[in-house]
């Protein structure tokens, strides 16, 4: 039987854990991602629960830091499909933020279930942690990629036009004619299905990226944390809480990072199919 346990498990799995045999779908990061996503609703409204004309306190924190996600993106994907795209892209950098952050906090992935025979909230290796970050979960972050993908699809459909579309990967650009036209067209289809075969493995390098990064980090402060577990005297207790301190502070700049660059390259695939057609209104 399995009991709760305290300690951090020597090293993390690649795959989330699931918290009932009879559900395999309610893992402990689906437990994560409804936590968070609560607590982002939550603070939300909390924040703007008496709008002001002169905004103070939460409200004007909140409107900061969606004016500053709107200048930022806006600046990407320019103004005529700003309207369209920022609920999403707002959206994946903070829920991506809220989730490496609070993937930091003590108790996620050191609090769970351990080995039989642990006793009851034993200092003991974890073998199934109750909680575990949304992104080094890599069900959650290709789960964003595809979403992502298929709005960026359908969005690109509506300004270009599927012809528009095939144009822009296979026509040969610039003002190109008569037999140079005609001998290009062969590279120009090799080149686009090149750029299929990129626009295909964009959920894959997204999704990855995000993943391995976050992955690693939690990798990295399992390490620190197991390394002196070994000694005596309660010192293995103390280097549990020092040696991963430092690790904290950059996982804090990483989680940053990778939201950041999530979502920024969300908006540059938005640019790139969508951006003759902003020229053209």
């Amino acid at each position: 039987m399995q009991v709760w346990t305290l300690i951090a498990a020597e090293e993390l799995s690649v795959s989330a854990n699931p918290l009932s045999p009879l559900a395999t779908w309610f893992t402990n990061s689906f437990v994560f991602t409804v936590i968070v996503t609560g607590l982002i609703i939550w603070v939300s409204r909390w924040a703007t629960r008496n709008m002001q004309l002169v905004p103070s306190g939460p409200q004007n924190l909140f409107e900061f830091v969606v004016e500053t996600l709107y200048n930022t993106f806006e600046g990407v994907v320019g103004r005529h499909m700003i309207a369209k795209v920022f609920p999403l892209l707002a959206t994946l950098f903070i829920f991506i933020l809220a989730a490496n952050w609070i993937g930091l906090f003590p108790g996620v992935g050191t609090i769970g279930f351990g080995k039989p025979g642990a006793g009851f909230l034993s200092l003991s290796e974890v073998d199934t942690p109750l909680l575990r970050p949304a992104s080094a979960d890599l069900n959650m972050t290709l789960g964003m990629a595809l979403l992502f993908m298929g709005l960026w699809l359908v969005w690109t459909i509506q300004e270009v036009g599927v012809i528009g579309f095939l144009k822009e990967q296979f026509v040969p650009k610039g003002d190109i004619s008569g037999l140079l036209r005609i001998a290009l067209v062969p590279i120009f289809f090799f080149v686009g299905i090149n750029e299929l075969i990129s626009i295909a493995i964009r959920p894959v390098s997204l999704s990855f990226r995000l993943f391995g990064n976050i992955y690693a980090g939690e990798t990295l402060l399992h390490t620190m944390q197991t390394i002196g577990s070994g000694l005596p005297f309660g010192l293995g207790f103390l280097t549990s809480v020092l040696f991963p301190l430092p690790f904290y502070f950059l996982e804090l700049l990483v989680g940053l990072l990778q939201a950041f660059v999530f979502a920024m390259l969300c908006a540059v695939y938005i640019k790139l199919s969508t951006g003759e057609a902003e020229h053209g209104h």
